[in-house]
């Protein structure tokens, strides 16, 4: 019982500060005495809960304190002195303040000019110090952040005397609006119709009418001994009356005539054998165009019989093998499909006029020189004279079409002049088939007169 008074009266007497310092340096005196290291054991580091900075005299204790430095006490001493010392020292100004990284400028958007800056009352304390005479002074953000409106800021629009009398002219002559685009985009209404191609449309008749160039018909008739104009005509007349008992597609009937210009271009044929010609390219047309081609009986059966099968596949193989089995060939039909649309398609007898004028087209030998779509446009402009349209020709025709009024005027005149003896020819199938109520009886519109043609 005397012994645990004993130690507890130890541990509660104030101990020295340096009671472990003076311990170590008694040990490390007597071993120089001695003049011989220590054998049994190899010194130890210090593995106390000393604060080592305490033999530094880093730490001084505050007055009023005997307790010994621990690690954790030494820590909480060593962080107030810091915070003192901080307390103490002077600030530092503002120049001399690090920048470690700059500061990125943003563009400003939406800046309001000076003249046009809201007014804010605000406090001293909120808009930086004032001069000794009361005048605020811009803080060091502010006047960068003018100096870059100055800088990206946009000109100030000036009002001078000529551009307020062009203004005031424009307005009187009615010129204030800007002026709607003449061309017409004839395909805004087909944009969700993935057959009408909108996206390609142009790049195609581009190539159409590159390609119009090749494997063109000759004036082939000097070569020909046996045939004329009017025996052409009278093939054609048949062919267009057999296209319209096989209710064949118009893409069949202009690539036929196509066909036969282009082999009596190419090879001479006999008078007797000009109609089997004109059978053979109808049967390779419908092959290429049709989903369901007539068969050769049914060929054999509207010419009464007058040409045998083998007849009609040899001058079927004798025409591919002429013209080198190369049908992809833009016809006048395909760029009458382009122009009607460019000249009015909600104008239903004006698309009826066009398509009638271009089966005229393939009665008159004179245009089988023709490009196809100096053809469909001829076909156009006559039809827009007919039926008087103004203006004749529009911004969007010459557009698409390339061409002006002075080019189409050989062609319309004779157009014109077929219209105007159609009623007594001899040939009537065309006539008779836009004359009916299916075609809106177009044909038997009153012909323009070719005076009108300036």
């Amino acid at each position: 019982m005397a012994t645990r008074n004993h130690r507890a009266a130890a541990a509660a007497a104030p101990q020295p500060a340096n009671r472990g310092a003076a311990r170590i340096a008694g040990k490390q005196k007597d071993a120089a005495a001695a003049g011989r290291p220590n054998p049994t054991r190899p010194a130890l580091g210090d593995i106390g809960n000393v604060a080592p900075d305490v033999l530094d005299g880093g730490i001084k204790l505050p007055e009023g304190i005997h307790r010994p430095i621990t690690r954790s006490f030494g820590a909480q001493l060593l962080k107030a002195a810091l915070a003192n010392k901080n307390a103490v020292a002077p600030a530092q100004p503002v120049a001399a303040r690090a920048v470690t990284k700059p500061a990125r400028k943003v563009p400003a958007k939406n800046i309001p000019r000076p003249e046009q800056a809201p007014k804010e009352n605000r406090k001293p304390s909120e808009g930086g110090a004032k001069d000794p005479e009361g005048n605020r002074k811009l803080s060091e953000g502010a006047a960068g952040s003018s100096r870059f409106v100055k800088k990206d800021g946009r000109k100030k629009h000036v009002y001078t005397l000529s551009t307020v009398l062009s203004a005031r002219s424009k307005a009187a002559c009615g010129l204030t609006e800007k002026p709607k685009p003449l061309i017409e985009d004839i395909d805004k209404f087909d944009g969700d119709n993935q057959l009408a191609l909108v996206d390609y449309v142009e790049d195609i008749y581009t190539f159409y009418k590159t390609a119009q160039h090749d494997s063109r018909p000759i004036d082939y008739m000097g070569n020909q001994p046996e045939l004329s104009s009017k025996m052409r005509a009278t093939l054609t007349d048949w062919l267009i009356e057999s296209h319209q008992r096989f209710h064949l597609m118009p893409e069949t009937l202009y690539l036929t005539i196509y066909i036969v210009d282009r082999y009596l271009s190419l090879q001479p044929v006999p008078r007797r054998e000009l109609q089997l010609v004109g059978m053979a390219a109808m049967l390779i047309a419908c092959k290429y165009e049709e989903i369901w081609a007539p068969e050769v009986n049914d060929f054999i059966e509207i010419a009464d019989c007058a040409f045998s099968r083998p007849q009609i596949l040899v001058a079927e193989k004798s025409i591919l093998n002429s013209m080198q089995w190369n049908l992809t060939v833009p016809t006048p039909y395909h760029f009458l499909l382009r122009f009607a649309k460019a000249a009015g398609s909600a104008d239903e007898q004006l698309q009826h006029m066009i398509y009638f004028f271009g089966e005229l087209t393939l009665m008159d030998y004179g245009m089988v020189t023709t490009y196809p779509s100096t053809v469909a446009a001829c076909a156009v402009y006559a039809a827009r004279l007919t039926l008087r349209k103004s203006p004749l020709w529009t911004e969007t025709l010459k557009h698409h079409t390339g061409l002006h009024e002075r080019q189409l005027m050989d062609g319309a005149r004779m157009l014109l002049r077929s219209h105007a003896t159609a009623p007594d020819a001899n040939l009537k199938t065309v006539y008779e088939k836009y004359g009916a109520e299916r075609f809106g009886r177009v044909a038997l519109h009153p012909p323009a007169a070719l005076c009108d043609l300036v």
